[in-house]
């Protein structure tokens, strides 16, 4: 009985709902609703970052060149910013990104990070999966091309 118990209780908290909703996201300037399924190339790179967070606007250049080097259709990018509308738009006139952007737009923003493995809260926080295998790294801390192409390419050959 006991075992069956704690089948049952491992059961609920394998099926329980995620710790934050869809439509927590949405495209900065149109505020449409944006969810992570709509990205459908085999690897995805997700991108935690601020305006306020100063490694997070040294990396984006790095990442946006990184980017548009990349095989159409082959990863998929976005960032998803921790900040307001009018702070997001100032920092992209001065410094524009060839990936999207989304912000987040719920009310904790803590356990949002953490549905995305980022438990410390800390920017910038990056996740590079393969959402057909299942796996899944995360980095905290400022990337570059480098660390990028090395957590992309790992991506790939752990899913072959």
């Amino acid at each position: 009985m006991k075992a069956l118990t704690a089948l049952l209780l491992s059961a609920t908290v394998f099926t329980a709902a995620p710790a934050f909703a869809a439509d927590e996201t949405a495209g900065w300037q149109d505020n449409k609703p944006q969810s992570l399924e709509s990205l459908k190339a085999p690897v995805r790179v997700v991108n935690l970052w601020a305006t306020w967070c100063g490694p997070c606007r040294k990396e984006m250049p790095a990442m946006s060149a990184w980017y548009k080097a990349q095989k159409k259709g082959s990863v998929d990018m976005v960032g998803i910013a921790l900040d307001t509308t009018d702070n997001i738009g100032k920092f992209l006139k001065q410094t524009p990104v060839s990936y999207p952007i989304w912000r987040y737009t719920g009310a904790n923003s803590r356990n949002f990070m953490k549905a995305h493995g980022n438990n410390v809260g800390v920017l910038p926080f990056t996740v590079v999966e393969a959402p057909k295998c299942g796996y899944k790294q995360t980095i905290t801390g400022e990337v570059n091309e480098k660390s990028l192409t090395a957590a992309v390419n790992l991506a790939k050959t752990k899913c072959k």
